[in-house]
C-alpha cells in the first residue's frame, strides 16, 4: 500500500514536468503562426492596416503601437494577414519567456513556472490577442514585459530594475491606456507590502518609495510616450476624450455583470478560470507572497466590474492581465488536496477547447452554422460581397464605392485594394488621408452598406440622389447597394 500510494504522487508530480509544457508552448506558438497566416483578418486588424499605410505619433482610437508593428510586418511580407500580423506571431515568443521567468522568480518553482506560460498560451483570450493586429497584442507583450521586470524588482532588490519597468510602461502606453491600470497596480503594491523594499543591505524599513527609481520609472514612461501625448496635445486630446468618454454612461443593470464573467469563463477555459480565480483570491491579503500580482489585477478588475454594471464590458479588454492571472494560477495547482484532480485536468482540457477553436476557424464548412460568429468577425460572408463590389467597378458600373462604417471601409481596402473607397463620415478616423477629387464625386458611385449598420440619410446629407437599393444576402446578413450620384459638396469623405 505505502508503495502504491507513493508511485501514485510520483506520477502526479510528472503529470507536466517543466520541459514538457515548454514543449507545448512551442508547439502552440508554431500553431499560433500557422492560424495567422490563414486565417483572414477581421474587421479590426483591417482597420488597423489602414492606420499603418501612414504611420503617425497618434491616431483617433488608440496609441500608435499597433500600426507601427503592422508596418513592419507588411514591409517583410507584404500586405498579407500573415505580413499584418506577424509581430504578434514573432513578439509571442519573449512574452512567453517573460511570463515563465516572472513565475520562476515569484513562485520559486520551475514546473509551476513552465506551467505558467503554458497556461498562459493555452487560453482563448492570449490565443487570439497575440495572433490578431489589434491594440491588445503589443498591450499584452508589454504587459508580459512589466510584469517581468517587476518580478526582478521584487527578487533582487536592485533598483536598476525600476529603468526596465518604466520603459516596459512606457511601451505599454504606447500600446494602449490599459498600461495605466498596471502602473496604478505597482503603486499599489508599493503602498501596501511590507516587503517592497530594496535588498537586504538597505536600512530595515527604508521602502521603494523612499528611493529614487521608482519615480525615475516614471519618467522614464512619460518620456517614452510623450510623442504620443504631444500629438495628443495637437489634436485636442481626442483618443483621451474617446476613451474615456465610456466612463460612466448608462444606468444601472446587472445584465452586462453576467456577460463579462460569462465572456472571461470563455476565454480563459473554464477550469483555468477556477484556478485564476482562486489563485486571485489567495493573493489578495496583505501578508501574500503574491500581493505583487494581485494588486495590479484587483485594480483593473475592480474598474471592469464597476463598468458592468451599467455598460458592456468587452471581453478583450482584460487580456493584459493574463499574464498575471495565469501565474497566480499556476500557483494553484497542486498534486494533493482539493484542487489536485482540477490541477490535472485544467491544461488538457484547456488544449481541446482552442484546438476545436482552431479547427472551426480554419474549417469553417465541418460545422457549417447558418449564423457563424468567428466567420462573420473574420469577414467570411463579406468576401462574397467585396468580390461583387470589385466586379462592378472593373465593369465601370462604379467609380468609386461609398461606405460610412470603418469595417467595410477596411475590409474593402485590404481584399480589394483595386477598389477606390469614400467614407463620407467619421473623417477623425483618417486624418492623413485624401479627400476625393471633385470629378470622382462626379462619377457613378455606388453606396455600400450592411442592413444593420445602414446609414444612408447620412449619404443623403452629402449626395442629392440616392437610388432604390439593391439588396445581396449573406449567410449572416443583408447587404445593401444603394446608386449615389449628385454631390452637394465638392469637400466630402476620405479615400483611407
Amino acid at each position: 500500500m505505502e508503495l502504491r500510494h507513493v508511485d501514485t504522487v510520483c506520477l502526479a508530480r510528472a503529470v507536466i514536468p517543466a520541459r514538457v509544457s515548454l514543449l507545448i508552448v512551442c508547439v502552440l506558438l508554431f500553431l499560433r503562426a500557422v492560424m495567422a497566416a490563414v486565417l483572414p483578418l477581421s474587421a479590426d486588424e483591417a482597420y488597423y492596416w489602414l492606420w499603418s499605410l501612414r504611420p503617425a505619433f497618434g491616431y483617433f482610437d488608440h496609441p500608435p503601437m499597433i500600426a507601427w508593428l503592422i508596418r513592419a510586418g507588411t514591409l517583410v511580407l507584404g500586405d498579407t494577414p500573415l505580413g499584418v500580423r506577424l509581430a504578434g506571431v514573432v513578439l509571442s515568443l519573449p512574452a512567453s519567456w517573460c511570463v515563465w521567468r516572472a513565475a520562476a522568480l515569484i513562485l520559486k518553482d520551475e514546473d509551476k513556472a513552465a506551467l505558467a506560460a503554458l497556461f498562459f498560451n493555452l487560453t482563448i483570450m492570449v490565443s487570439a490577442e497575440l495572433m490578431a493586429a489589434t491594440p491588445d497584442m503589443p498591450s499584452t507583450v508589454m504587459a508580459c514585459a512589466f510584469l517581468y521586470c517587476l518580478a526582478r524588482v521584487q527578487a533582487s532588490g536592485d533598483g536598476k530594475w525600476w529603468l526596465a519597468v518604466g520603459a516596459a510602461a512606457g511601451l505599454g502606453l504606447l500600446s494602449k491606456f490599459s498600461a495605466l491600470f498596471l502602473g496604478a497596480g505597482a503603486l499599489g503594491w508599493l503602498l501596501l507590502d511590507r516587503d517592497a523594499r530594496p535588498g537586504a543591505d538597505a536600512p530595515k524599513k527604508t521602502k521603494w518609495l523612499a528611493s529614487p527609481w521608482p519615480y525615475l520609472a516614471a519618467v522614464l514612461a512619460l518620456a517614452i510616450a510623450a510623442p504620443f501625448l504631444l500629438w495628443q496635445s495637437r489634436h485636442h486630446w481626442e483618443t483621451f476624450a474617446f476613451q474615456f468618454g465610456r466612463v460612466g454612461t448608462g444606468h444601472f443593470t446587472l445584465r452586462y455583470l453576467g456577460e463579462f464573467l460569462a465572456a472571461q469563463l470563455g476565454m480563459a477555459s473554464p477550469l483555468i478560470f477556477v484556478l485564476m480565480a482562486v489563485g486571485l483570491w489567495r493573493a489578495t491579503r496583505r501578508d501574500s507572497p503574491l500581493l505583487m500580482l494581485g494588486l495590479p489585477a484587483w485594480v483593473a478588475l475592480g474598474y471592469f466590474l464597476l463598468h458592468s454594471l451599467h455598460d458592456r464590458v468587452q471581453g478583450n479588454w482584460p487580456c493584459f492581465l493574463y499574464p498575471v492571472l495565469a501565474i497566480l494560477a499556476a500557483s494553484v495547482v497542486s498534486t494533493t488536496g482539493p484542487w489536485r484532480k482540477l490541477s490535472m485536468i485544467a491544461a488538457p482540457s484547456a488544449a481541446l477547447m482552442l484546438l476545436a477553436l482552431y479547427v472551426h476557424a480554419a474549417f469553417p464548412q465541418i460545422l457549417h452554422l447558418r449564423k457563424d460568429p468567428v466567420a462573420r468577425m473574420l469577414g467570411r460572408d463579406f468576401a462574397p460581397i467585396a468580390t461583387v463590389a470589385g466586379a462592378l467597378t472593373q465593369a465601370h458600373l462604379a467609380a468609386a464605392i461609398v461606405t460610412t462604417d470603418y469595417q467595410t471601409t477596411a475590409w474593402l481596402r485590404f481584399t480589394q485594394p483595386g477598389i477606390k473607397v469614400i467614407q463620407v463620415n467619421e473623417p477623425q478616423r483618417y486624418e492623413d488621408a485624401p479627400a476625393p477629387p471633385p470629378a470622382l464625386l462626379q462619377d457613378r458611385l455606388l453606396y455600400l452598406a450592411e442592413l444593420r449598420r445602414d446609414q444612408h440619410p447620412v449619404v443623403q446629407r452629402s449626395f442629392a440622389y440616392l437610388g432604390f437599393p439593391t439588396q445581396a444576402q449573406t449567410p449572416s446578413g443583408l447587404y445593401m447597394l444603394y446608386p449615389v450620384g449628385r454631390p452637394k459638396s465638392s469637400l466630402i469623405g476620405k479615400m483611407p
